[in-house]
């Protein structure tokens, strides 16, 4: 397609965020302040803790919790900080001041965690199973000990009793994973991400070896570290230093996040339309994460289903026909694993296999007898995930316009009629869901969310003309897009996005959520029929 169909402003805006990525080799996302906490605790030997202490004391909220989102996601970011709070208390490495203010904050956050709700829900965050059990173990091994010596600057100063182990969760777990595993013989590459959950209960000889970080975490490479002795390990300040340069001394839960945010952008950008001045640098990132043994996410995670149909479909955008092959390793009869062990499925994961193997058999029809009853199978399985309303949720994301969007998209391009009935339903609720200013949101309206949302009534509308011959009139559509799209315009630009993603805790991939609001904005302003609405110009008129 040429480049002139498409604003110059998009092109441009779109250049320069390829051309921003391309030169960063960690990625875009903000800190985390779990990840942060969990580097404090086992690795005072990193230069830079004075930094990190202060951010301790400066992110904690004014009900005495950390983290970002509602109040079951700020449980492990709290726990976290408590424990890395008493961990430097126990210390007693830092000034009189910072001691009663780490105290305080220890007091605070003690008192957050008695007034969370006791059952939850709890987020499907990665390994919370472990990681929530292990640190209120932790906690409370701190807060006898301090108990019983004191902390010599803070006089008769006490913790308050430690945290109740949140009901869903089993105090055992820990425990039992690491006897399992030990059991085996070794540690499974799955839990090096989330290590520092296990690391005090496993044997020295199942500690991961290696200089860089393991499984992409600084939380767990520092675990690692400290399990394997007390003293500084050069390998893992050698591992760990330049993370920090990269993010003001502190840490994100993965690192770098090259791949996903690479594929994930391209895809975006590809919705809309890819300007040919990206796409040398996108060919470049589609040959570089290719592997046809499969992709993995970032360096020390294990290769998953998702980021391999994402590398298939970005190459297919870009010119780069990869063959679905790899995926097959991931195939369970009726859908993909994310990843060889999986214990819950992904929707998005699938709905980007889907996509994958639906384009190469366009390419490709000769493969039918091989990918198209494997790609039935896939179809009706996301359409069976469906809720009744309409939404899918997905592991990956707190929101459900996230994987509805990709559900959607999927199913529009490669569901035929079969799946003509979940995508009306989808369309209905995101019409029902809509906010008062235009937007979409789980706890309330973001940018992020609302890009999905407008790309479902896109893609529904797209759907429907393209079976009809003609553009679809809906009025109530066209009025949605239309409010989303004063909202968008509004709202878009440079600025902090909340965090919905799903790791350990809530994050926001920065880039990724840039290229899915600039792709549905230019989407937005080139659908059909929108010249006779628009009453106001947009930036790309100006």
């Amino acid at each position: 397609m040429s480049d002139t169909v498409v604003s110059a402003t998009y092109s441009d805006q779109a250049a320069r965020l390829v051309a921003r990525i391309d030169q960063d080799r960690w990625g875009s996302v903000r800190p985390s302040f779990y990840e942060t906490a969990r580097v404090i605790s086992a690795a005072p030997w990193l230069p830079g803790e004075s930094r990190r202490i202060a951010y301790l004391l400066q992110e904690q909220a004014p009900d005495g919790s950390w983290g970002e989102g509602p109040a079951p996601y700020r449980l492990l970011p709290t726990l976290s900080g408590v424990e890395a709070a008493l961990a430097v208390l126990r210390r007693g490495a830092t000034s009189a001041e910072t001691a009663r203010r780490l105290a305080t904050a220890v007091d605070r956050g003690l008192a957050a965690l008695r007034a969370l709700p006791p059952a939850g829900p709890w987020p499907d965050t990665a390994a919370a199973e472990i990681l929530v059990p292990s640190l209120v173990a932790k906690i409370h091994e701190r807060t006898a000990l301090i108990a019983r010596d004191g902390i010599p600057d803070l006089g008769g100063w006490r913790p308050g009793p430690g945290p109740a182990l949140p009901r869903g969760y089993d105090q055992a777990v820990p425990a039992y994973v690491a006897k399992r595993y030990t059991a085996a013989g070794s540690l499974p590459v799955k839990l090096h991400h989330t290590f520092e959950g296990v690391a005090g209960y496993i044997p020295r000889a199942l500690i991961p070896d290696g200089q860089d970080l393991l499984g992409s975490s600084p939380a767990a490479t520092a675990a690692r570290a400290a399990a394997a002795s007390p003293a500084p390990s050069a390998g893992a300040v050698a591992a760990l230093e330049p993370v920090a340069q990269r993010y003001g001394g502190l840490f994100p839960e993965a690192a770098p996040i090259l791949v996903f945010e690479r594929l994930w952008v391209a895809a975006a950008l590809a919705r809309a339309h890819l300007p040919a001045a990206t796409l040398p640098t996108l060919r470049k990132w589609a040959a570089d994460i290719h592997d046809p043994r499969g992709v993995r996410g970032a360096p020390g995670l294990m290769t998953d289903a998702d980021d391999t149909a994402m590398a298939v479909l970005v190459g297919s955008r870009v010119g780069l026909p990869y063959t679905p092959e790899p995926l097959d390793q991931f195939h369970n009869g009726s859908h993909y694993d994310c990843y060889i062990g999986e214990d819950t499925g992904s929707v998005t994961a699938n709905a980007h296999a889907l996509q994958a193997l639906g384009s190469h058999l366009r390419r490709h029809p000769e493969a039918q007898h091989t990918y198209g009853p494997r790609t039935e199978k896939l179809r009706d399985w996301l359409i069976g995930q469906q809720r009744p309303e309409g939404p899918w949720p997905d592991k990956w994301h707190a929101s459900p316009y996230y994987a509805t969007q990709r559900c959607v998209a999927a199913l529009t391009q490669y569901g035929g009629d079969h799946a003509s009935s979940a995508v009306e339903t989808a369309a209905a609720w995101t019409l029902d869901t809509q906010r008062d200013d235009g937007s979409w949101g789980v706890w309330g309206g973001t940018v992020e969310e609302t890009a999905y949302a407008a790309q479902i009534l896109l893609s529904t509308a797209t759907a429907t003309a393209t079976a009809t011959r003609q553009p679809r009139h809906d009025r109530a559509l066209d009025h949605a897009l239309d409010r989303a799209e004063t909202y968008l315009d509004a709202a878009a630009g440079p600025g902090h996005h909340p965090a919905l993603w799903h790791d350990k805790t809530l994050y926001a991939p920065q880039a990724m959520i840039d290229a899915e609001v600039l792709a549905v904005r230019e989407m937005l302003r080139t659908r059909p029929g929108v010249d006779g609405r628009r009453t106001t110009p947009t930036d790309a008129d100006r």
